[in-house]
Formats: C-alpha cells, structure tokens, sequence
C-alpha cells in the first residue's frame, strides 16, 4: 500500500511539473507581448517582463494615426460574413451527407476526405485565377467565398459525424406529424445540434483574424487591408520598425477572439467532443 500510494504521488506530481512548464511556455509570449506593447520606444529587443514604466502610446497612435480601425473593420466583416456563410454550407452538406443516399455520396465523402490532406496554399495559382474571371479580386466577398468554400470538407466530416449519432426515430416521428424535410432540419436537428453548431461558427468567425496568405493575395487596396496584412507591413521593409505598435495591435486581435472563446467555450469543447466520437 506505502509503495502505490508513493508511485501515485511521485506520477502526480511528474504530471503538475509537466503542466507547469507548458503553461509557463504558453503563457510566456502572451505576458511579453502584452508588456512589450505598453512599452514605450520602438523596440521589443529591451521589453522586460515588468517593464519600468508603462505607457498606452501605441494603442493610441494606432487609432490616430494608423488605418488600425479600417483594417479591423474590414477584418470583422470578413469574418461575420464567413461565419455565417460557412456555417450554412457546412450544416446543409454534412446533413445531406448524413440523411440521405444518393448517387455519388460515397465519392463526394472521399474527396472531402482527401481535400483534407492537401494544404490550402497549393491552390493559390487556381484560386487567384478563378476570382480574376469572377472579377472577384481586391474584393472582400472574394476572400468571403474562399473562406467559405475551404471550410467545407473539414466541417461537413465533423457535423456529418455528429449527426450520425443522432437518433433517426426523432425525424420519423416528426414526418409522421406531417414535417418536411426543411421543417425537419429547421426544428428538429438544428436544437440538438447546438454545440457543433456554435464549434463550427466560433471557427469560422476566427479563421479570417489569423489569415494572411490569402489575404494578401486576394486584397490591393490599401483600404481593403485586413488585420494581418495592415500589421504585418508594420515590421517589414527597411523603414518599417514598429514592433511595439505591432505587439499592440496583436493584442487588440486576441480581445474578440478571447471573449468568444470564454463565452462559449462549454460549447465548444463540447461540441469538438461529439464531433470527433460520433461517426
């Protein structure tokens, strides 16, 4: 008994060591971020974990002087827009996907499973191509329906997955009641389905704020800059040595992202859990 109870201790306390040092090394950018952007100067090289003095200059010279507010403006629309949009494309093909058979599902199924493999940038040449034709370019509905369509093999395998696990006898019983299949989707599946639900639309809403390949390969105009592309020429070029005005638009990024995730995040891991067991 002494020797396990010794064996668990020692297995414990391995396992709060091994947790310490990774939220020490997860939290250790964000608290020097955070400093470094209330750090007065131009330079995150002298920025201490508890800096001398404390200044919030860099937040205010981004909103006087910078377009800041234009590109997180454009930025939060993008993202508005995808969320919706992709939460719609994904919820209706994964319930297709799951409810019905049809000629050409278990193929459709595999290349969505394929897509999946293959990273987003290989189909840059394609994509810029396609939103020339479509005259889509410099424009942010193009960027809109990129977002959009990429989410789609990824999010319809993980709502199809959590729709596999609800039960057919509720749907049976309501077309028994007379309801459609639109009545059905609407006022059956889409209550239970709340939790994967709001996973696939915090997702979606979150995917445009870190973006920047195709953002920048999408958008010209200056006033069409998103967050990323507007921070970045912050610290690029031989003039540009902004890094503590950038570290202070880092963190303005990370202030809706961060109260989505608090707000929902029951939620979410909820959801990521039903998704990922049920198939």
């Amino acid at each position: 008994m002494i020797g396990q109870s010794l064996k668990r201790k020692l297995t414990n306390g391995v396992i709060y060591i091994l947790l310490s040092i990774t939220a020490l090394s997860v939290l250790y950018p964000v608290v020097w971020v955070i400093t470094g952007s209330l750090n007065p100067g131009d330079t995150l090289m002298s920025t201490r974990l508890v800096p001398d003095s404390l200044s919030l200059h860099h937040y205010t010279h981004l909103f006087q002087e910078t377009d800041y507010l234009k590109w997180y403006k454009n930025t939060f629309k993008i993202a508005v827009w995808n969320m919706i949009l992709s939460t719609i494309l994904v919820v209706s093909a994964a319930y297709a996907f799951s409810r019905f058979r049809f000629p050409g599902r278990r193929q459709g199924l595999m290349a969505m499973l394929v897509l999946q493999m293959f990273p987003g940038f290989m189909g840059m040449i394609a994509i810029y191509i396609l939103l020339l034709q479509l005259n889509l370019l410099d424009n942010h509905w193009g960027l809109i329906l990129v977002y959009a369509g990429g989410s789609i093999p990824f999010g319809a395998w993980l709502v199809k997955g959590y729709f596999d696990g609800l039960p057919r006898s509720l749907e049976e019983a309501a077309k028994i009641d007379g309801a459609g299949h639109i009545t059905i989707f609407v006022k059956v599946m889409m209550p239970l389905s709340k939790p994967i639900l709001v996973f696939i639309a915090v997702n979606n809403f979150i995917g445009p704020w870190m973006d920047f390949i195709f953002a920048r390969l999408v958008l010209r105009s200056s006033d069409k800059k998103t967050l990323a592309v507007g921070l970045f020429e912050m610290v690029t070029g031989r003039g540009n040595t902004e890094f503590t005005t950038f570290a202070a638009g880092a963190v303005l990024v990370a202030v809706p992202i961060t109260i989505l995730f608090f707000i929902f995040q029951d939620h979410l891991v909820e959801g990521l859990k039903a998704g990922a067991n049920k198939g």
